[in-house]
């Protein structure tokens, strides 16, 4: 109890009744697994409303063949020498292959092809 609760009755204290809080106790532990069910099931219906709302504000990017693209730079090839406001994109880049799973083979304007697939969220139309 609460210190409050020593000096004022409170609606708990006043409705406590010893004798029949075992039978209550057994009664609430038994209702817990419909408690935890219910509970999981809000959780779930959160989760999806979550993900239909995220997934309302994506676009898909998809290129077809001789579409021209950039090619985004990443830290890893970016220049060292070149200072926060570099570019952040490489290109005009050919798409010349187009797989299911989103991902394309570039080529440089020069006929160069580049050595591995890329992924759509790397790519973006010239």
């Amino acid at each position: 109890m609460i210190s409050v609760e020593l000096e004022e009755v409170s609606w708990r204290r006043a409705n406590f009744d010893e004798e029949s809080n075992p039978n209550r106790l057994r009664v609430d532990l038994d209702l817990i697994q419909e408690v935890r069910e219910e509970a999981r099931v809000r959780d779930e219906a959160a989760k999806l409303r979550a993900a239909r709302r995220y997934n309302t504000q994506l676009r898909e990017r998809s290129f077809k063949k001789d579409d021209l693209v950039w090619r985004k730079t990443g830290e890893a090839r970016r220049n060292r020498q070149e200072d926060k406001l570099a570019l952040n994109y490489n290109g005009p880049f050919r798409v010349i292959d187009t797989f299911n799973n989103g991902a394309y083979k570039l080529e440089e304007s020069g006929g160069k092809l580049i050595p591995r697939t890329w992924n759509a969220t790397h790519l973006k139309m010239y």
